[in-house]
């Protein structure tokens, strides 16, 4: 519970932010302070309603400020202390802000709060005890028709409002039956009522009262409510809570119900165990996906520890189906792709999982470890919907991909088989693009050593007479696909029918001479090769040096790696200049073009009247921010390694991993941190 209340102690008035955290009543000078002026410890204080203080009220008129002609007044009085009064403008903003104080303050009145957070209060009282005639209240258990006020104190007329629709709609997801063609229907009925309980959180507490009403049967005793009124709970428990006591309340509901010999009561058992991973992991940012509501309508989650799962796709042309629950976040995700997979963890290998774009650009997104991958998949498919109007609610699912994102040299130490795999196949994707510097010739040697791998070992078309031809054209095609896969597409473009039967002819001779090697031997050649490059594992990014610049105003690619930022010719790819992470001032978007402010000159040659340089180059928006953040990413963990390092005990670090990044000599006075515009 959170408002803009007037405190009144000792004759002094102060307008001011309050907000009840648990057992204590904080203020603050404003909603964006973060720092309280003070708190009221609420624990068996003495709250209700009064009339307008006199005096204080007069204090408050003369200090010059407006105030209502008729406000309502609630004193709060600990314990061996004097009253504070809290003058709140409306009447229901008072009965809220009474009920929720008295809650907190651990008297629970028969005359505070609605009737059925009267029931509630009781049933505390009572312990929950089973066989108390409460449960059996017709406030508390289904009902046919609508409601005329709201179940829970909410501090607006507008939230009133708000809550008999919410009731309204979960009647229609109720007593509307699930038909698996026409399914959209309870999805969209779901999310809409789930989107206001998340835009507004003072209904939270509503929709849970609602459907737990919902979910009791008056007769017989004890009897659950209809099996779509629990599929609605079952969506509900893995976004948010309610707070207490109804989260004692649910909580008794679901005990009471839960049991594995019936449909009702695994789903009862599924909100349980949802219900804690919600308290262990908090709270979601968006509404349920399309495909979150479908696996809970479809198919009872109690029966998988992990209700849901989506393939995770690999450079190599694999996926891997992992699982996860409501409130699984990308570490957790991870964690169990890695062991699947045969990967170490992304902190130690680097890799990181990445969206594609829901507008359909040529983008991935790459998620932090903290969200949760419902949010993601959610977040994905409301903004494709944006994107895409009118188009089939199926058309398009989020593709979530797993690939290396911060390259650490020394990281090859610790390899695993399927790590050297993926990077291979991530080499050849730069070496297709041309983000890589390759000759014709070893070129086709490293899409010789790919064929070997994907494919095995070259099958020359030595069949009979009568099938020759069908076995030449299965190996021509073969070919095709190999070069059109792994050789750079610059050297294939302008290419006559004559050359292309040429280059497949030279592939089949180099590809024939790997016959027997295995795909582990020559993943091992192919990376040999291509760290040889100084730049390999870095993040290649076009763009344009904005004039004035004492860069040549020809195309160029930034390179981003371990050790800073390198500028390249951009047709041979040759070394221009390198700035170190540590000479960074300033990076990220200027207007529509991304800025570099260095503190140090181009080269080796010092300008003395320069302390720093400012660089513009011109790129796409989206990549702007993509670098900036990629940019941010090696800087912190760079830093998080080197603390860890520090910290470690020389014994410890003889037995421990590899840090992951190289390190260096930084020569002259420490510079100022990095900081991202």
């Amino acid at each position: 519970m959170k408002g803009l209340l007037t405190k009144v102690k000792h004759g002094y008035s102060k307008r001011v932010w309050c907000a009840l955290i648990g057992k204590s009543l904080y203020y603050f000078r404003s909603q964006e302070d973060k720092f309280p002026l003070g708190q009221i410890r609420l624990w068996e204080a003495r709250v209700e309603e009064v009339d307008r203080s006199c005096d204080s009220d007069e204090d408050y008129e003369a200090s010059g400020r407006s105030l209502l002609s008729t406000h309502y007044t609630i004193a709060v009085q600990p314990r061996e202390q004097g009253p504070t009064y809290l003058l709140i403008g409306s009447r229901y903003e008072k009965d809220a802000w009474l009920y929720h104080l008295s809650v907190a303050a651990g008297s629970m009145a028969s005359e505070v709060g609605t009737e059925f957070e009267q029931l509630v209060g009781k049933l505390l009282s009572a312990e929950g005890d089973p066989g108390s005639q409460i449960w059996r209240h017709p406030a508390l258990c289904f009902s046919k028709d609508g409601i005329p006020s709201s179940l829970t104190t909410l501090p607006s007329q507008a939230l009133q409002t708000e809550a008999i629709k919410l009731f309204k709609t979960c009647q229609l997801f109720i007593n509307v039956a699930i038909d698996s063609p026409a399914i959209d229907y309870h999805v969209s009925l779901a999310q809409s009522a789930l989107q206001v309980c998340l835009t507004h959180p003072e209904l939270q507490n509503e929709i849970y009262c609602q459907l737990v009403k919902q979910t009791r049967r008056r007769q017989p005793p004890g009897q659950a409510g209809p099996l779509q009124g629990w599929q609605f709970l079952a969506l509900c428990v893995g976004l948010f809570l309610p707070q207490h006591p109804f989260l004692w309340f649910l909580q008794r509901h679901l005990k009471q119900h839960g049991e594995s010999r019936t449909e009702i009561g695994k789903y009862a058992i599924y909100c349980q165990r949802s219900v804690e991973r919600t308290q262990q992991r908090g709270e979601r940012q968006a509404r349920p996906s399309r495909m979150e509501i479908l696996s809970i309508l479809l198919r009872n989650p109690y029966h998988h520890s992990l209700p849901f799962s989506v393939p995770v796709h690999f450079l190599n042309g694999t996926y891997q189906v992992v699982g996860f629950d409501s409130s699984t976040t990308v570490d957790e995700f991870l964690g169990r792709l890695n062991q699947s997979s045969g990967m170490r963890k992304p902190a130690q290998s680097g890799f990181a999982l990445h969206t594609d774009d829901p507008a359909g650009r040529d983008l991935e997104h790459h998620l932090q470890g903290g969200i949760k991958i419902c949010d993601i998949i959610s977040k994905w498919e409301q903004a494709s919907k944006e994107q895409h109007p009118g188009k089939s609610e199926s058309a398009r699912t989020v593709r979530l991909t797993y690939k290396n994102r911060l390259y650490f040299s020394q990281q090859a130490r610790g390899e695993t088989e399927r790590e050297r795999l993926l990077l291979t196949y991530q080499a050849n994707e730069e070496i297709v693009d041309g983000h890589f510097p390759v000759n014709k010739e070893l070129a086709l040697e490293m899409a010789a050593l790919l064929a070997q791998v994907e494919f095995g070992d070259f099958e020359r078309p030595f069949s009979p007479a009568p099938k020759q031809g069908s076995a030449q054209s299965k190996s021509n095609q073969t070919l095709k696909q190999v070069l059109e896969r792994f050789y750079p597409k610059h050297y294939r473009q302008g290419c006559t029918e004559d050359q292309l039967r040429q280059l497949r002819q030279r592939l089949s001779g180099r590809w024939g001479s790997l016959r027997g090697r295995s795909s582990s031997d020559c993943v091992r050649i192919y990376l040999t090769v291509v760290r040889k490059w100084p730049f390999f594992g870095a993040k290649l990014f076009a763009a344009k040096p904005v004039t004035p610049s004492p860069l040549q105003d020809a195309p160029v690619w930034l390179a981003v790696h371990e050790d800073g930022i390198s500028v390249l010719e951009f047709s041979s790819m040759r070394l221009l200049v390198s700035y170190g992470h540590h000479n960074l001032m300033t990076f990220g978007g200027c207007r529509d073009d991304f800025m570099l402010v260095v503190g140090q000159s181009i080269g080796n040659s010092p300008i003395k009247d320069k302390p720093t340089e400012k660089h513009l180059f011109a790129m796409a928006k989206p990549k702007i921010l993509e670098m900036t953040l990629l940019i941010a990413s090696y800087i912190n963990s760079v830093h998080q390694q080197k603390a860890a390092a520090h910290h470690l005990s020389a014994p410890a670090l003889l037995s421990a991993p590899p840090m992951g990044f190289k390190s260096k000599e930084v020569g002259g006075r420490p510079s100022k941190g990095p900081t991202l515009l």
